[in-house]
Parts: structure tokens; C-alpha cells; sequence
């Protein structure tokens, strides 16, 4: 869209009818129209109206809208409609080069019921309210023909002049000439397809969607054997699947496209159990490769290679915190795994829905986690290792499907350089948990502390913070707020109680959580900031303040007590993204 000024209060009280008439001819059949959206701005399009012939030669006029200039994202179809005079009928059409598609609707409508006021001068004033929208038609009866844009309301007499929905859109004739007849054989292929307006509107949103599959129907279960990987990241090809952590853990080696920033990205993920009955912790996480030592070798070796920080507690840590190299982040020594997702299998969802019956409840075939993650795009593009774990010690352990979809927010393609700078900085979730890399215990007897650098220019940075709770028994973390406190430089600057009171909702995926005796189930607990078959959606704290050069950042927690061999820990991670 073209932002072509700033609206001006007054604008939105002056009369429908203030613009210059356009003079209409019994000879014209090509008409234009401005389409004008009213917000922050006035975005204005054009809408192109021509009365002919259609693809089958019946009388009748085409309407299409004025297509973007500059490169148009992938998956954009044109489309055009058709407005059969003699059947009464509107076809849309949606072309692309290797096919086209199209579906008729009837034009009559008999359920709105129109306020006619003429205004004088051959003009009437159609008025009514559809769905809380009111509705303005103004038409001109000059020329003694039925035309408008909007082919999907009822044929008033006249010529459409100007529409308004609701005081925000206005739709106004700039434009009434006459042309050459226009032709539209491309619509006469032979892969055109008659389809429903359901199915079309499936296809405009999977050819514009950009998808890229990562999992279909994968394991993660206990007792795999660790792929082998000889040779470092760059020998590995392209969509190879491997296994780590005895099967607890699935990487994947993929080219992603970089896309404009206007795109907006989500992971997808499917997942049931496939014998496992508990809820389990789960990650969907990027290995950054841009710092000298990645955690590809805590995988392919033990978790102990990974750099090390030793707790107060004398437990070893590993690979949790980013290590900057002496000129700062752009040489950094290791980033820790960027977490994309955060989630939480339930109860057996999928294996176990045969196995417990109860009165009002009908389980769900699986769960399903859906999160945006458009401000990581900047691991998200080019080779990209992207992995999944959910920690389990069963043999048939749960089957994930993962998708990333990116969706455009305009149809020029526009490629820029906008896209969102991350810095990984720290991420206690032990993927490796089993092959032996520690649980995030260390905030009993410390905090944790990460060095970082600000370069110049930084501005609008944000921290992304996930934290999750556990200790699964009453006073356990999992079920006790705890208050976390976020110091920059020494100084307490944020805090935030993660928690989550709403874990009934999610009872239809837990098919085989325990039933107590007071009529709770384990999967309607609250929990710190999470609960059974749900993503834990991160939050984020402003950090525009910081100016350039070396800070540090402080997690602090209050960790319950270890009871009878049984520990608190947490699973929590930060990126600051700009």
C-alpha cells in the first residue's frame, strides 16, 4: 500500500458527496476507484472496474484490484471477478502461472434490508448494517447502468460512485472513460479448476504460507543409539535426521530462505505420546554456529566439553551461559542454544485415550503448540541445526511433527535488512539431560551471572525470558511461586513470578493424569509457569537504557531446599533481541 498522508480530523466530517463528480457517459465501461483505509495514516489503492465480456462470452463486467509494484512475494496470486449480468451470478478466479482456480456465488441477496435516501441530481444513498458494520452506497442512475465494485451486494440502480463502511473505508470514483474491449483468455487454461470459496481460500493461504517441514512424525524415545557425526557440522547434509541423548534428543541440518522483515514466523509443532504416559519438559531450540565452540560438541562428545560453571553447590553446569571472546559478542568463545519454544507433553495425550473414561470429557488426539518467533529470525535463515527434545525413559517415548511458516505482512517482497539481532546469553534447559548434562539446580546456593557487550547503535533491545519451575512434590518448586529477580550490572532491575493458574483448561490432553480423591486432577494444578500439554510463552523486559560497552546480567531465584534426595530446578533462558 501506498501511505500518501497524514489524516487531518477533519477529513472524517466532511460529506460523502464533497469530492468532484466524476462525469459519467452512456459510452464509458472502464471505471476507477480509489479505495482509501483510514487509520494512522490513509492508505490508498485502486480498484479497476471494466464492463465486457466474460471467459464464456455472456455479458457481464470484471472488477480487480491494483497489483502491488516491485517484486511480489512468493505464492501471490492475481485474482479477478466477474459479475455474470445474465445468470445473476459473481465468479472470483484466482490465477497463478501454473494454474487457475474459480468459484460462482449467487448475486441476490434477500437479507439486508436498504435505507434509500435520494440525494438529487440522478444520485440515491443505499444505507444498511451488516454484521455491526454500517454500510454507505452512493449511485449514480445517469447513465442507466447497474455497476459497482462490490460485486457481493445487492445490484442497486446506477453506477457506484462512492461506499463507505464505518467511517474508516471509503471507496470513491476517480476514474470514467471509455476503452478498447479487454481481453481475459489467460483465464482459459486448461488447469483451471472450479473449486469452493473454502478451498480457495486453503490455497491463497498454503501457496503464500512459506513452510518448511523439520520433523514429520518423528521419535523421541529412550534408547537410541547416538548417530555418529565425523567430521563437524559442515559434513553433515542437508535434512539429515540424528539422534542424541540415547533418542531423547532429534537435530536437523536445514537451508532456510531469508526473508523481508515484513514476514512473520511461528513454529508448528504436533506431538502424542507414543507409550510415554507423564508430562515431560520439551524444547524446541536453533544451535548457534556464529561463535567459535557450539554445543554440537557437547552432543557429539560428552556435555563436560561444553564450557563449564561450577555452582557454590560444586555441581558442574554445563554449556548454560554465553562466554565473550575479548572483542566482545562478535567473537564470542560459545552462545548457549536458542530457544525457540518451551513446552510441556501432558498426560499420554493420543496412546492412552482408550485407556480412562470420564463422564463430559472427550480427549483430544494430541496436543498442539503453535508460537511466533519472528525476532529470532536471525537464526532462522541459511543453515540452520534446529532440534527437538522432550526428556523421557520410555521406549516408545512421543512422535512430533515441526513446521516453521512464515507469513507475509505485504505482497512486495522488499527485501531489507531489518531483521532482528539476537544475543543468546544463558539457558538452563538440560536437552542433554540424558547424557548427563546438569539440571538447573544452581539457584539454591547462586545465581546466575552472564557477561555481555552493547555495541554502538544498539537501540529498542529487549530480553526474552522463558523460566519454567520443577520439583514435582509439594514443596517443590513446580508448585510454589517463586519470585525471580533480573539485576543488570548489579542492580536489580526486573521481577517477575512466573505462574500459571489456568492448567484445567488443558484437561482434554490429559487422558491418564491422576485422579484424586477431592475431585482434582494432576493436570489441573497450577504450576510455575507452566502446565501439562502447554507452551510457556516467554516474556520480555525493556532494555533500552543500557549504553554501549560491558554489562553484566543476574538471574537470582530463591530454589527450595532439596527434601529426602528429591531437588528443585530451573529451566529458564534469555536472549536479548534489538
Amino acid at each position: 500500500m501506498k501511505h500518501t498522508s497524514i489524516i487531518l480530523p477533519f477529513l472524517l466530517l466532511c460529506s460523502i458527496l464533497s469530492a468532484q463528480p466524476v462525469k459519467i457517459s452512456k459510452k464509458h465501461n472502464a471505471f476507477t476507484y480509489n479505495v482509501y483505509q483510514y487509520g494512522d495514516t490513509k492508505d490508498t489503492t485502486k480498484v479497476y472496474l471494466f464492463q465486457g465480456k466474460g471467459v464464456d462470452g455472456l455479458n457481464g463486467c470484471w472488477i480487480e484490484s491494483e497489483l502491488p509494484q516491485g517484486t511480489l512475494v512468493p505464492g501471490y496470486g492475481r485474482e479477478s471477478t466477474f459479475v455474470d449480468f445474465d445468470k445473476d451470478t459473481v465468479v472470483e478466479y484466482l490465477a497463478y502461472t501454473d494454474a487457475v482456480y474459480c468459484y460462482g456465488t449467487s448475486l441476490s441477496r434477500n437479507d439486508i434490508e436498504w435505507n434509500v435516501e435520494p440525494l438529487g441530481h440522478n444520485k440515491v444513498r443505499y444505507t444498511c448494517s451488516i454484521n455491526s458494520n454500517k454500510l454507505e452506497f452512493v449511485m449514480d442512475e445517469t447513465s442507466g447502468r447497474n455497476l459497482s465494485p462490490l460485486a457481493h451486494y445487492d445490484r442497486h440502480k446506477g453506477v457506484l460512485v462512492e461506499f463507505w463502511r464505518n467511517g474508516q473505508l471509503q471507496m470513491e470514483l476517480v476514474e470514467s472513460v471509455q476503452r478498447k474491449s479487454q481481453t481475459y483468455e489467460r483465464l482459459l487454461s486448461e488447469t483451471m479448476q472450479t473449486v469452493t470459496p473454502r478451498e480457495m481460500a486453503n490455497i491463497k493461504k498454503q501457496r503464500l504460507v512459506m513452510t518448511t517441514k523439520v520433523f514429520d512424525d518423528a521419535q523421541i524415545c529412550w534408547g537410541k543409539s547416538n548417530d555418529s557425526v565425523v567430521g563437524g557440522l559442515a559434513a553433515v547434509p542437508y535434512d539429515s535426521v540424528l539422534h542424541f541423548a540415547g533418542g531423547t534428543l532429534i537435530l536437523k541440518h536445514i537451508k532456510l530462505p531469508t526473508l523481508p522483515s515484513h514476514y512473520q514466523t511461528f513454529v508448528e509443532l504436533h506431538q502424542r505420546s507414543n507409550g510415554d504416559a507423564y508430562d515431560r519438559t520439551g524444547s524446541v531450540f536453533v544451535i548457534p554456529a556464529d561463535a567459535k565452540h557450539s554445543f554440537f560438541e557437547g552432543m557429539t562428545q560428552h556435555p563436560d566439553s561444553l564450557p563449564l560453571l561450577v555452582g557454590r553447590d560444586g555441581q558442574r553446569y554445563q554449556g548454560v551461559r554465553m562466554v565473550p571472546g575479548t572483542n566482545g559478542n562478535a567473537q564470542a568463545e560459545y552462545f548457549p542454544l536458542v530457544e525457540l519454544m518451551r513446552f510441556f507433553t501432558p498426560f499420554g495425550v493420543g496412546h492412552f485415550n482408550d485407556r480412562v473414561k470420564l463422564d463430559g470429557l472427550e480427549w483430544e488426539r494430541e496436543a498442539f503448540y503453535k508460537q511466533e518467533v519472528t525476532d529470532l529470525a536471525q537464526y532462522l535463515s541459511g543453515d540452520v541445526w534446529i532440534g527437538v527434545f522432550i526428556g523421557n525413559y520410555d521406549g516408545g517415548g512421543h512422535k512430533v511433527t515441526l513446521e516453521l511458516k512464515s507469513y507475509p505482512g505485504s505482497e512486495v517482497w522488499e527485501a531489507d535488512s531489518k531483521i532482528p539481532h539476537c544475543l543468546p546469553l544463558f539457558n538452563t534447559c538440560n536437552v542433554l539431560e540424558m547424557a548427563g548434562q546438569n539440571y538447573g539446580r544452581l539457584f539454591g546456593t547462586d545465581s546466575l551471572t552472564v557477561e555481555f557487550f552493547i555495541p554502538e547503535g544498539a537501540e529498542k533491545m529487549r530480553l526474552r525470558y522463558i523460566a519454567t519451575g520443577h520439583g514435582g512434590w509439594e514443596g517443590g518448586d513446580e508448585f510454589n511461586p517463586k519470585m525471580h529477580t533480573i539485576l543488570i550490572d548489579g542492580v536489580p532491575m526486573f521481577r517477575y513470578t512466573p505462574w500459571r493458574e489456568d492448567c484445567g483448561c488443558y484437561r482434554e490432553k490429559n487422558p491418564v493424569s491422576g485422579n484424586f480423591w477431592n475431585g482434582m486432577s494432576s493436570s489441573d494444578y497450577s504450576r510455575s509457569g507452566w502446565c501439562p500439554g502447554m507452551a510457556t510463552q516467554p516474556v520480555y523486559f525493556p532494555l533500552e537504557g543500557l549504553q554501549p560497552g560491558r554489562h553484566t546480567l543476574t538471574v537470582a531465584i530463591p530454589q527450595g531446599e532439596t527434601m529426602e534426595g528429591s531437588f528443585s530446578h530451573w529451566n529458564v533462558s534469555g536472549i536479548i533481541v534489538r
